[in-house]
């Protein structure tokens, strides 16, 4: 193998020390580029981006160009898995250059087994980031901590820009964004640029013993290789990122592999010798409450998502029912107890995002969740949020001088009328402004809430049930909200309130019958999937089985209450006190439905991780390791799920 950098001019260069007698494997030896890869985009990325093509890089701040031939041109490795014997080599080598601690590793190894004795077959994967071609990190991620670089097409994360959302770690589907819940922030492989400037190849690939991993120039097949396959077993599919990896795996394996960790998937051979992801029936089907699990480090995400649609839909239905002409809603807005439900519900809001913004591994820096509003959802959905919030505090703030209840305050302390300052008409006019931009907002934002969670690397939340859960929770709970204040002022005002029962409850049931609607259909295609989705039904069946169960028989009863309560098929037999009573019961029950369903909806998403060990990159084995105190040992790395 003849290096395609000379020793003498990569011991010349300074990004990185070579050592004395490197060894020639270390070296890259790309002789030639294709002109595309195989998903057809260019490799050199000079004639793809129009950027310069001696530009540094000022890796540790050296603003030296590296003496690599082929810097521009897109690289990626390329991974044997007949070779590698699972000795952690790579990993460990990994970890020493980035000085990384025991719980995090850029790469891992894992690995996939089927067969029975004597004919028991184990193959090792080793993998970190793959640079792709379409980073989905880099889109997804609020605050631009990552960059796609034309040097070595090196998709690169500056942990000191990252605010530790974690959202990247959700997107890639091959788990190479590392949080680190201890340092509040996302890290992964840079590639090692500083080695590929003198021309030697990442630290992983020169410390491999069993010539398993290489890497150079894309689509160049290494010395005594035959395959260069864009996927094997337990890999997910490369139409998510087009990742710039390439396998051999050329034994024979059995139709059927199964994973060591927790994750219930196994891998099926296809007949055209893919292989696809089903679900593995690890723990049989029995049945279990597991309450206790439900409670996760997404726990302030499950609130703020459902304070937001609450007041969200509170808002909506007392301004637009206003605007609309609907008369116990113009009382309602004409009362004094307008401004305090507002007043409430921005609260309310503002106790959701606070909580979300806590969730941060870096909280400080929650105002670079606007930095990529052109590409991320989440940075769309932070400004959907915020302008929310914003429009709904002007609102209120315009609609104090009609207010009966804030006039006479202003007067007690001030001792002059509100209105001097500011003309009723006016005030009047500009806080319906900015209820119309607050609706618009609201829209804006739960489109952009829903998208946050459409991600192809998490088929259980890929799925339009999403959208029916927060589109009908914000139906069901707004009015739930809304609507117990316009009763209640409505019945202490000595006002008639049948018609605002019928209003809101009619909504209650839309928003019920809306989720209820997206569960069936989820049910029904997660049950015939053959994907990660499938093994999060399933774990939904089993693990949380009665849990699931519960809550299904809950959101039906309270759909039955809500139609009987709101239609009036019983006629007379309810008077108000009784309709209110049924009402309060509803309004409790569905709320606890609400928290136990959006709860598991973030504790049974299996994301298309890539297989993990018996003990590392294992799920189970953390859990384990926290229950019997095995986590309190640094060097086990297993930290506490902080986020």
């Amino acid at each position: 193998m003849t290096p395609v950098v000379k020793p003498e001019d990569a011991a010349a260069a300074s990004h990185w020390e070579v050592r004395t007698q490197e060894q020639p494997y270390a070296f890259l030896s790309d002789k030639k580029v294709d002109e595309a890869n195989r998903y057809g985009q260019k490799i050199d990325l000079v004639d793809l981006t129009g950027l310069p093509a001696n530009r540094s890089m000022f890796i540790n701040d050296n603003p030296e160009v590296g003496v690599n031939p082929n810097r521009n041109k897109q690289h990626g490795f390329f991974f044997t898995a007949d070779n590698c014997i699972g000795c952690h080599a790579c990993e460990a080598a990994c970890s020493e250059k980035n000085e990384n601690p025991a719980h995090l590793a850029f790469r891992s190894v894992g690995y996939v087994e089927g067969g029975s004795y004597p004919d028991y077959k184990r193959m090792n994967i080793s993998m970190a980031c793959n640079h792709c071609d379409n980073p989905v990190c880099l889109k997804g991620c609020p605050t631009r901590a990552y960059t796609k670089h034309a040097e070595y097409g090196a998709v690169l994360q500056d942990p000191e820009t990252c605010f530790g959302c974690g959202y990247c770690t959700w997107v890639c589907p091959y788990n190479a964004p590392q949080l680190d819940p201890i340092k509040g922030q996302v890290s992964k492989c840079n590639m090692c640029v500083d080695r590929l400037e003198v021309g030697l190849k990442p630290s992983c690939v020169s410390a491999c013993v069993g010539n398993a991993l290489d890497f150079g120039v894309i689509e160049n097949v290494p010395e005594n290789r035959e395959q260069a396959k864009t996927s094997i077993p337990g890999f997910p599919t490369p139409e998510i990122t087009h990742p710039n990896i390439r396998f051999q795996q050329t034994r024979t394996m059995p139709d059927e592999m199964k994973r060591t960790d927790s994750m219930p998937l196994k891998y099926h051979k296809e007949e055209d010798g893919s292989y696809t992801p089903m679900v593995d029936q690890k723990k049989g089907k029995t049945k279990h409450w597991n309450v206790g699990r439900l409670s996760s480090r997404e726990n302030p995400l499950v609130l703020f998502t459902l304070a937001m649609q609450a007041v969200m839909g509170a808002f909506a239905l007392t301004f637009l029912g206003d605007q609309l002409h609907i008369d116990v809603l113009s009382q309602f807005k004409a009362s004094s107890m307008y401004v305090p439900l507002l007043i409430v519900c921005l609260v309310i809001g503002g106790a959701g995002n606070f909580m979300s913004a806590m969730h941060l591994g870096k909280p400080h820096r929650f105002y670079r969740g606007f930095n990529n509003l052109r590409h991320s959802p989440m940075s769309r959905e932070i400004l959907g949020v915020a302008g929310f919030m914003s429009t709904l505090g002007l609102h209120i703030l315009f609609s104090l001088p009609a207010n009966d209840m804030f006039q006479s305050l202003y007067n007690g302390v001030i001792g002059s009328d509100i209105g001097d300052l500011i003309p009723m008409t006016t005030s009047a006019t500009i806080a319906t402004v900015f209820g119309y931009l607050c609706i618009a907002f609201t829209l804006f934002a739960l489109y952009y809430m829903t998208r946050c969670y459409r991600i192809e690397a998490r088929p259980f939340w890929n799925h339009y049930q999403v959208s029916t859960s927060f589109v009908g929770n914000l139906l069901s709970l707004g009015s739930l909200l809304g609507g117990g204040a316009v009763i209640a002022t409505l019945a202490l005002g000595g006002f008639d309130i049948q018609a605002a029962l019928v209003i809101c409850g009619a909504l209650v049931t839309l928003g019920i019958a809306l989720e209820g609607f997206g569960l069936v259909g989820h049910h029904r295609d997660m049950s015939k999937a053959s994907h990660e989705g499938a093994a999060s039904h399933y774990i939904q069946c089993t693990t949380f089985g009665k849990t699931y169960m519960l809550r299904n028989v809950l959101l039906s009863v309270n759909l039955l209450a809500a139609l009987v309560l709101t239609s009036g098929v019983f006629g007379d037999a309810f008077s108000d006190s009784l309709a209110l009573a049924g009402w309060g019961l509803v309004s409790v029950t569905l709320i606890g439905t609400c928290l136990v369903s959006r709860a598991l909806f973030y504790v049974l998403v299996v994301p298309t991780t890539m297989p993990g060990a018996f003990f590392w990159k294992n799920k189970g084995f953390e859990e384990h390791a926290r229950d019997i105190g095995l986590a309190n040992m640094p060097q086990v790395g297993v930290v506490p799920n902080l986020h």
